[in-house]
């Protein structure tokens, strides 16, 4: 990885913290995308410790908000000159339906879109690299999803653990579609399941879900052991000769049926498209 640019979301704590300095250890530069500015400042202070020959950048934004994930893209598009990995790592899970200004359900627009903006936004230094990888962090949580796709925005009903799952089925769906849009480029993508991680993922969810996280982290794996696939389809030659799959602990893995249907995966293709304004 030295030398390697990797932007990475997701990275001021849990399994993407973990991968970030992972790839710091092993000669990588990390641009982050973070949302607070003292989070961001200490995540960006431990990777110039591991690794204080490159110059490793922070980029502020709110990655619920299609605007502003769209702008911040363009400045790291702008910025460096190659882009070798991205990874889509950051993530919400809230236990009442919020709505962002642009009007999307919070869930959807964090899980799911700012994947989708942020990538097309680094479309173009990506297949001009050489190389290159999208890295994408969905979950085995998919297996519980009840995606109706005429309502991807939960307007008739909300449940929080469902909405999230939800988004996980549509990462790996666009998954799927991605590795189609690089048809005839060398870039490959991949999504992978962590594991159930204990990291401070949950904690602000609100209501029963919240006083629950706690609890059930006392069974949960480690941010270590969760960024191991992550660093896996990053930095090793699985990550370059497969493109389009789910793994999961380091390994090719299959995604429920609903996780295959590439009808779907080309119409929540063409709604993010719409829902992008482009």
């Amino acid at each position: 990885m030295k030398n390697k640019v990797v932007v990475i979301t997701g990275a001021t704590s849990g399994i993407g913290q973990i991968a970030s300095e992972t790839l710091a250890a092993k000669g990588a530069r990390l641009v982050l995308v973070a949302r607070d500015a003292a989070r961001g400042a200490d995540a960006l202070a431990r990777l110039k410790r591991l690794n204080p020959a490159a110059e490793h950048r922070l980029h502020l934004a709110d990655l619920s908000d299609i605007r502003d994930t769209r702008r911040v893209g363009a400045e790291i598009a702008e910025a460096e000159p190659r882009v070798d990995v991205l990874v889509n790592n950051a993530g919400a899970l809230f236990n009442r339906r919020e709505v962002t200004a642009e009007g999307l359900e919070r869930t959807f627009a964090t899980n799911h879109m700012s994947y989708f903006v942020l990538t097309e936004a680094l479309r173009e230094r990506l297949i001009a690299t050489g190389g290159a990888r999208v890295v994408s962090t969905a979950s085995g949580a998919h297996r519980g999803a009840r995606l109706d796709l005429d309502d991807l925005q939960a307007v008739k009903g909300y449940k929080g653990f469902t909405v999230y799952s939800n988004s996980k089925l549509l990462n790996i769906l666009w998954t799927r579609e991605l590795a189609r849009s690089f048809a005839g480029t060398d870039v490959t993508v991949s999504c992978l399941h962590p594991g159930f991680v204990a990291t401070r993922f949950g904690d602000n969810s609100g209501g029963l879900l919240q006083r629950l996280m706690p609890l059930a982290k006392r069974f949960a794996i480690t941010p270590e052991k969760g960024a191991e696939t992550i660093i896996h389809l990053a930095s090793t030659a699985d990550g370059a000769n497969t493109t389009g799959g789910y793994w999961y602990k380091c390994r090719p893995a299959t995604p429920t049926p609903a996780g295959q249907n590439d009808v779907a995966a080309k119409r929540i293709w063409a709604e993010s498209v719409r829902l992008a304004g482009g």
